[in-house]
């Protein structure tokens, strides 16, 4: 099955309040999908209607195949969940926490024993595993609920903005294991986050305001349409800057120029080889995308 997540026309309010509003996408089997939009956009709303927390007002969603209104449960075990707010027992050790957890569904004894050493060995919870949850690091707790979320074997692993407070380097080991394992398992990954650089990664984007799709598409694409692109040229005289008839801004030891697309860049290049000596060429940015679309700046937290 190639559609792992397919949304049709769902709608969800509270009250007077419409929080999702005739929204549609899919999700591919083994893609990282990223899911954006500021806080109140409608995401979490969303991800608790794939999980089964809450059922659509209006519209069709199904996961792996199955409908969410009919097959619940085996829904549940298609998907492991991490949200922003670890859900970790704080007075269990690490160890206690994934037996647990692997208990409510069924999954005991040497099976248990045999999942467990194998996340252990992928999350680096050896040495980490009879302490107690509320003596650990924060990178140390986010690894141990990716692993809660997998114990079970899910198709699906829905990242609720898993790196918000961590430091740069814990964000980037955390990203190399969710990595691995999307290439050895063919492991779908939701993502919802406010960090534009986690999103450049993503095979497919859906940007979301107020309930509904703004804008959609490989990074590429979102940045061909809503960024634009940029030059610096170093080492020139202005009058040769002068010479190429574009806007440009004065920086330290050279000149920026933006551009509608990289076609243009070639085009000045193979004009004006005697300007073009030492330059750098650099893609719109998506911070620059989620800007653009939604005229809101994403807020890292």
């Amino acid at each position: 099955m190639n559609e792992v997540i397919k949304i049709n026309n769902i709608t969800k309010s509270y009250g007077n309040v419409l929080a999702v509003n005739d929204l549609s996408f899919k999700v591919k089997k083994g893609e990282l999908f990223s899911f954006l939009g500021i806080n109140g956009a409608g995401k979490s709303t969303t991800i608790k209607i794939i999980v089964g927390e809450l059922f659509p007002d209006h519209g069709e969603i199904k996961v792996c195949g199955k409908d969410i209104r009919t097959d619940e449960d085996e829904i549940k075990r298609k998907i492991g969940v991490v949200f922003q707010d670890s859900l970790l027992d704080k007075t269990l050790s690490v160890y206690d926490n994934l037996k647990y957890r692997a208990a409510l569904y069924g999954i005991t004894g040497e099976e248990f024993k045999e999942r467990y050493k194998r996340l252990s060995k992928i999350f680096s919870l050896e040495d980490i595993c009879n302490r107690k949850v509320n003596t650990l690091s924060g990178g140390q707790r986010r690894r141990v609920d990716i692993a809660r979320a997998l114990i079970h074997n899910p198709e699906i692993l829905i990242l609720d903005e898993p790196t918000t407070g961590l430091d740069p380097g814990t964000r980037n080991s955390i990203w190399k294991i969710i990595n691995n394992l999307r290439k050895k398992e063919n492991l779908t990954v939701f993502l919802t986050t406010h960090y534009m650089e986690e999103a450049d990664d993503s095979d497919y984007i859906v940007i979301l305001d107020k309930g509904h799709v703004i804008g959609e598409g490989s990074p590429l694409e979102l940045k061909n349409k809503y960024a634009k692109d940029m030059v610096i040229i170093y080492n020139v005289k202005e009058e040769d800057i002068k010479k190429l008839k574009m806007t440009y801004h004065k920086i330290r030891n050279g000149f920026k120029i933006e551009v509608n697309s990289i076609s243009i860049v070639t085009d000045l290049i193979v004009k004006h080889k005697d300007i073009f000596k030492d330059y750098e060429v650099i893609k719109g940015r998506m911070d620059d995308v989620f800007l653009s679309a939604t005229g809101y700046e994403l807020e890292e937290k």
